[in-house]
């Protein structure tokens, strides 16, 4: 399994808007450093909240300052863009980045985006299926005409291959419409599950999986579990107590921005206090242990019926900077090894050595006392030699 983040990011108005873009930057550098996979970040352009208007410029510079980590886009808002456009950009993102990009679609979440671009909400999921019909078609080297009540393509192809073979990863947002898992069947790519940790969410990931592979066997294509990313909101201390005193810090402003937002909030209450408790009731979130984190990404495993790719961090503000990097750690340290099978070898070794006894400490202290005896030995040697 593969670990990762899905990063809007999430910003509490009154703050300063530049030294929150840094330390989003400054924590994909962290995230690099503590051998995380992959991060997802967002596009908004209205409420104040969320505010990367363009993931691909902010991935530009976040693929300068890291090494290893996959940087995507989550998601880019396929109804504001021209399909062409978009696509060139995440070509040209592959080859800057050496194959370090991905693209995640969606209709756009807020819309009072679409708003102000003239798009009516019922049209956002019609012109993403639109737009990813003509951005899969041109990734994979076709010339597209398309004629749509969005965009208009004439006789248009890209001037560069992906750098990555045959391409790089395109995933597709889901949560309560059928339209992301409809949209990865269909073009045979990945899918991001989005509020899987939610009681509605995990109930939606059997529907997720089974219209996924329904409509990839129509298009000739199969359903990959590896592919399938879950994402869900953690933050981690070394109690339970700890956790829920930092989440104390911006909870309840995230929780006042998300409802006007989505019909359902995915936290409830006015207080931090209500809310931890409620989500005590719900388990929309992790608030608690690195063992708390291992057990929900459990339970979500067997909530899919078979497994999926990767689990995503919902990256949010509740905490102060410095609680927020350390729950970061703890899931580096703890969580991310317990699934990635790196703590078997060591705990086999330790077990072995620490269940032998005595024999490894005797085995020592018989080789220094042979060592000093044959020292001794070869010193009256010398001494007796003529």
């Amino acid at each position: 399994m593969r670990f990762g983040n899905f990063m809007a990011p999430f910003h509490p108005v009154g703050q300063n808007p530049t030294l929150a873009l840094e330390r989003d930057l400054d924590l994909i550098v962290a995230m690099d450093r503590l051998g995380f996979h992959e991060a997802w970040i967002g596009e908004h352009h209205s409420a104040g909240f969320e505010i990367i208007a363009s993931p691909e410029v902010f991935i530009a510079v976040a693929a300068e300052r890291t090494k290893h980590i996959k940087l995507g886009t989550g998601v880019s808002s396929l109804p504001y863009h021209n399909p062409l456009m978009l696509a060139d950009r995440m070509v040209l993102l592959d080859h800057l980045s050496r194959g370090r990009v991905m693209l995640g679609c969606g209709p756009g979440q807020l819309t009072s985006d679409a708003h102000m671009l003239g798009i009516p909400a019922d049209e956002q999921r019609p012109r993403m299926e639109q737009c990813l019909e003509a951005i899969m078609r041109l990734l994979r080297g076709e010339t597209v005409t398309m004629t749509t009540d969005g965009f208009t393509l004439q006789d248009a192809c890209l001037q560069l291959k992906p750098y990555s073979d045959p391409l790089f990863d395109v995933a597709v947002a889901a949560s309560f419409s059928p339209t992301g898992p409809r949209g990865a069947g269909k073009h045979g790519v990945g899918m991001l599950s989005i509020a899987a940790t939610a009681k509605q969410g995990m109930d939606m990931l059997a529907h997720h999986w089974a219209t996924w592979e329904e409509v990839a066997a129509e298009h000739g294509h199969v359903a990959d579990r590896s592919k399938w990313r879950l994402v869900g909101p953690m933050h981690l201390a070394e109690t339970r107590e700890e956790a829920a005193r930092d989440v104390e810090y911006g909870i309840a402003q995230f929780s006042r921005y998300f409802k006007h937002i989505l019909p359902a909030g995915p936290v409830q209450g006015d207080t931090p206090a209500e809310i931890v408790a409620n989500n005590r009731d719900h388990g929309f979130a992790v608030i608690g242990t690195p063992q708390d984190a291992i057990e929900k990404i459990s339970e979500l495993v067997e909530a899919s019926n078979g497994g999926f790719g990767a689990f995503l961090l919902f990256d949010q503000d509740w905490a102060r900077p410095d609680a927020k990097l350390r729950s970061y750690e703890l899931f580096a340290e703890y969580v991310l090894p317990h699934f990635t099978g790196q703590l078997a070898g060591p705990a086999t070794s330790h077990d072995w050595v620490v269940g032998s006894g005595t024999q490894f400490v005797d085995r020592a202290a018989h080789a220094i006392g042979k060592a000093i005896d044959d020292h001794a030995a070869e010193r009256e040697a010398r001494q007796a030699a003529p």
